[in-house]
């Protein structure tokens, strides 16, 4: 028994097909949208490359480019279907390719709505990412003269001064890392010596952060060195005062950026997956509803039109087993050209 059987007479095919074929072309619009914030979230990701780990953060801006192309081509080609469905004879042209276009269709919103799923997804890997990159990016910060690496201040600057963000997980990383470059320190001076003699590494540590990490905003100025030792500035005490420094990371910084960006663009794609898989039931019922018109000449007479031909239970039993019987074919053709070969080796 067909499911969801509907009937139509001329006119209600007509009006079907008229209003498939504007929605197609509302897809096509959506399809560019998406080809949009896929190009645009790349560009944004590839603004930060530096302080990233890897390219797997770019796994969701090449699906979005990629399904909004796919997008703009099946509904240009769907709306020349439904524009053709009025005339009999161009029609029949089409007749024969409905059925694997359909399908095509029904694994093209499969995809989409995966796709979907990945921009709320992904939030885990992006954080790995991030995190791991602005490590090494801190790390790099102080080879202003190193080919390869000499930007990586400024980049790091910038993006602290942009995101209103300090270190990775929060400025007190700057403490374990030597950020100020050998060729500024004097190692004539005994504070200088004394400190890179009590760490194992030979590194110049201090308790203090570059100037990107201070906030504009405090009344006071700026304290980015001594932070730690309340005896080296004037009615203060790091434990209790509000410090002038941004308290945030940029890891929470720029995951907190990406992954709104990321949410709104997966709430944009699941519309425009919904509104895909309506054409796509739409599709099927002009499809149907044209077949089961008896006679081409009289197109005026009733017919009907369905979404499965036959209950889903029948409709899944019969899907097994093709697929059984095309796995059959091909074990078979493959014994016959083993056999082939056997004289033949011979």
């Amino acid at each position: 028994m067909a499911l969801l059987k509907v009937k139509f007479d001329q006119k209600k095919r007509v009006k079907l097909a008229q209003g498939l074929w504007l929605m197609n072309w509302f897809s096509v619009l959506a399809g560019i949208i998406i080809f949009s914030l896929g190009l645009f979230l790349k560009i944004e990701l590839r603004k930060r490359s530096d302080v990233m780990n890897n390219s797997e953060s770019h796994f969701v801006p090449n699906s979005l480019i990629g399904m909004g192309v796919l997008s703009c081509v099946f509904n240009s080609l769907a709306g020349k279907i439904c524009y053709d469905a009025l005339d009999p004879a161009k029609y029949a042209r089409w007749k024969p390719w409905l059925k694997p276009y359909l399908g095509i269709c029904v694994l093209f919103n499969i995809v989409l709505f995966l796709v979907a799923l990945c921009c709320f997804l992904l939030r885990g890997s992006l954080e790995n990412t991030l995190g791991q990159g602005l490590k090494n990016g801190m790390k790099y910060y102080r080879d202003t003269d190193t080919p390869g690496r000499c930007f990586m201040k400024k980049t790091i600057d910038m993006l602290q001064i942009e995101f209103k963000c300090c270190g990775n997980n929060g400025f007190r990383d700057w403490f374990e890392i030597q950020w100020i470059s050998n060729r500024y320190l004097d190692f004539s001076s005994k504070e200088v010596k004394d400190r890179i003699k009590s760490n194992v590494d030979g590194r110049y540590l201090v308790d203090g952060v570059p100037f990107s990490c201070c906030n504009p905003s405090s009344p006071r100025p700026c304290i980015q060195y001594q932070i730690t030792n309340n005896s080296a500035h004037y009615s203060y005490d790091h434990q209790t005062e509000e410090l002038n420094l941004w308290v945030r990371g940029c890891r929470a910084a720029l995951l907190s950026y990406y992954s709104s960006l990321m949410n709104s663009m997966g709430v944009v794609t699941l519309l425009v997956w919904l509104f895909e898989v309506t054409i796509t039931i739409g599709l099927r019922y002009l499809q149907t509803s044209l077949d089961r018109v008896s006679n081409p000449e009289e197109p005026e007479r009733e017919s009907e039109g369905w979404l499965l031909e036959k209950s889903v239970p029948e409709t899944w039993k019969a899907f097994l087993e093709s697929v059984k019987k095309l796995g059959k074919g091909n074990q078979v053709e493959a014994e016959g050209a083993d056999a082939g070969q056997g004289p033949e080796a011979g």
